[in-house]
């Protein structure tokens, strides 16, 4: 019986669906939340199975404070979901400087904190999971998510690093790329208007938030298919080190990593022209 501890308890999203998925396996679960009251109906049929927890992953203090307690209820934690965090969209050059800030606080930074919180525990015990979730937007940028797509393109690197400093400790380290799934995700766009101060990119982004708003309850990803097959993913002989989730999402990651690989072939010459002369 694993002990699994998520972030981003919002009903309806991914966070949940990894708890109902670890649940039907016969794990523990503790997840946290912003508003741990929202899950009470949730996590009362499921008895001490079930520890919900308040959380604001932006908070230091809180973090260790929710490890510390699921650490003390369940002895352990065997598998870190960071699955909390969000998209806004703008402009690179037009999006307000605190937003940005805090875009990478929630997006990265929080990511940072949790695992790290979490590591000393595992490192003790030389065993555990930690999953994050990043998007495909970490391997291929989206248009009108300039900022967000680099917070996610940061969490690939941070993992790919990570995970090589603790293979030797009996950790593991997976990266999940989702694209479209139906979550609540979409439905905050509708009621965040188009801010961008510069007139070159208003249109572009009318266009971005507009889209959004269109996919809003069509999105072809189920959050319930895609938690499961994650958890298949880490209960494998031979895990792979990154999932990418949905048909959308690998068809694009698919083109955009071909596309690159051809061009970076094309100048292969001029990449290994840049070396000092054999002997020198």
């Amino acid at each position: 019986m694993k002990t699994w501890f998520i972030t981003g308890g919002t009903p309806g999203g991914f966070g949940m669906a990894f708890a109902d998925a670890a649940l039907e396996q016969g794990d523990r679960v503790v997840v946290t939340a912003r508003r741990p009251a929202e899950l009470r109906a949730w996590a009362e049929p499921h008895g001490d199975r079930v520890l919900v927890l308040p959380l604001d992953v932006t908070d230091t203090q809180q973090i260790h404070r929710a490890v510390s307690a699921a650490e003390a209820r369940f002895g352990g934690i065997d598998v870190l979901v960071n699955n909390a965090g969000r998209g806004w969209y703008g402009s690179v050059e037009g999006m307000d400087d605190a937003a940005v800030r805090n875009l990478f606080e929630l997006n990265f930074f929080a990511v940072l904190a949790v695992t790290r919180a979490v590591l000393p525990g595992m490192r003790a015990r030389r065993s555990g999971w930690i999953v994050n979730m990043s998007s495909v937007a970490g391997l291929a940028g989206v248009l009108g998510f300039g900022h967000y797509t680099a917070a996610k393109h940061a969490i690939e690197g941070m993992t790919d690093v990570l995970r090589q400093e603790v293979a030797q400790l009996g950790i593991k380290v997976l990266a999940v790329e989702p694209g479209a799934f139906r979550t609540q995700a979409y439905a905050g766009f509708a009621d965040e208007p188009v801010k961008e101060t510069i007139e070159d990119y208003q249109e572009m982004l009318r266009t971005v938030r507009a889209a959004m708003v269109d996919q809003d309850g069509k999105q072809p990803g189920d959050p319930r298919l895609g938690a499961r097959a994650v958890i298949a993913a880490i209960n494998r002989d031979d895990p792979p080190h990154r999932l990418v989730l949905g048909s959308g999402g690998y068809d694009r990651v698919i083109d955009k990593l071909e596309t690159t690989l051809t061009e970076i072939r094309a100048h292969e010459a001029v990449s290994r022209g840049s070396d000092f002369p054999p002997g020198h």
